[in-house]
């Protein structure tokens, strides 16, 4: 067997009302002082001020910084450090979506003064230390609580990552009842976002690609291809909710150990320039990327199809392969999301510079399963377009 490598985060709890123990969780590993990131969309549900009551009742004192913007720019990340490294914190507690966990794991870092922002971008660049970190979903998306990636816009459209080991946080927190309130829009562009690390981190080019991760990213499927529809249309379905929480997490750990691709890489251009959320910003692109690579490598679409989907199970080969990518597509629309970049308000004239800025994403790129030029990009995007 291939030697690989699995990392993944110390400690999952996962369960209905598990908000409730972060106290005890904060107080047995982190210092008196800990930063609740989180950002103003997660002030207004009051699922902060319980977090917040929790930690008090635990007899933790709690800085609060609520400023996190979708997309964080590095702005964000050298307020919310500065806030931590002024308060004396001792630990960092992630509450939201993906991005306040991402910008909670480089708060716990940087806030210990030794490395600098612009010094860990890329891979294995960050070395830590690091504050103690324990981050709490609110969205079935990311799977940010399980990898050690974080994400931030530079200047003012490209996104470049943090990607070590140091960032994966001591515990992941998930409490499926956090996400019963979320509108039927956020949940379809999240689910498919999970769904799309699944499928990115079965197909994985790199070295790294393994039997964990595949087994993982198979089970996130099996959850998620039945589930997200679900949700969509009745979000008190808890059932489902639950299943959406679990099969996001799991597709994190496979993708945090086997990376994404081409789907990510053309996807972080549209979030860059047009402020499109992530996961919608992979659903507009997502079949139109499967369509290209299935041509050459279709056996890993055929194996993974029957288990997000089993009525394809009665297909074979290139056939189920090519009946993988629509039947995404089509859950894609029957989520009632936008389906083409023009929906988004993107003019044509734009699809060459997206094209060019994909191309800037190597750290994606090299892991998809056929080789993607500029020009392919472009015929993607005009697919999508």
């Amino acid at each position: 067997m291939t030697p690989f490598v699995f990392n993944t985060t110390k400690s999952v709890q996962f369960g209905a009302g598990s908000l409730a123990r972060l106290g005890d969780l904060a107080r047995a590993t982190m210092g008196a002082r800990v930063m609740l990131v989180t950002d103003p969309g997660m002030m207004a549900t009051g699922i902060v001020d319980r977090a917040q009551a929790i930690l008090l009742a635990a007899g933790l004192e709690v800085i609060l910084f609520s400023d996190v913007q979708p997309d964080p720019p590095e702005a964000v990340i050298h307020a919310a450090t500065d806030a931590a490294i002024a308060a004396g914190a001792q630990g960092v507690i992630g509450l939201g979506g993906g991005s306040s966990l991402d910008v909670a794991k480089l708060v716990a870092l940087l806030a210990m003064g030794q490395e600098t922002l612009t010094g860990i971008y890329g891979v294995g660049n960050a070395k830590g230390p690091r504050l103690p970190l324990i981050l709490v979903p609110t969205t079935s998306g990311t799977g940010s609580e399980v990898t050690p990636i974080s994400i931030v816009t530079t200047g003012l459209a490209e996104k470049m990552g943090v990607v070590s080991p140091v960032l994966i946080p001591d515990f992941a927190l998930l409490d499926p009842e956090l996400t019963y309130g979320l509108p039927a829009h956020v949940t379809a562009a999240t689910g498919i976002d999970a769904m799309v690390h699944a499928i990115e981190a079965y197909a994985s080019g790199s070295t790294n690609n393994n039997p964990l991760s595949r087994i993982l990213a198979l089970q996130a499927l099996r959850l998620m291809g039945s589930a997200v529809l679900r949700v969509v249309r009745d979000g008190a379905d808890h059932q489902a909710r639950g299943d959406m929480l679990l099969g996001s997490m799991l597709a994190g750990q496979a993708f945090a150990n086997a990376p994404v691709a081409a789907v990510h890489a053309l996807a972080y251009p549209l979030g860059g320039h047009f402020h499109i959320p992530h996961g919608l910003s992979n659903a507009l692109v997502l079949p139109h990327v499967l369509r290209f690579n299935s041509v050459t490598a279709p056996d890993v679409y055929a194996e993974m199809a029957p288990h997000a989907f089993p009525h394809l199970d009665v297909l074979q080969g290139q056939e189920r392969a090519a009946a993988f990518c629509e039947a995404l597509a089509d859950l894609s629309r029957d989520c009632g999301l936008p389906q083409r970049l023009r929906d988004m308000a993107i003019t044509a004239d734009w699809l060459p510079r997206l094209a060019r800025d994909a191309m800037n994403q190597t750290r994606l790129l090299i892991n998809n399963p056929r080789p993607v030029t500029e020009a392919d990009a472009l015929a993607i995007y005009t697919a999508a377009f």
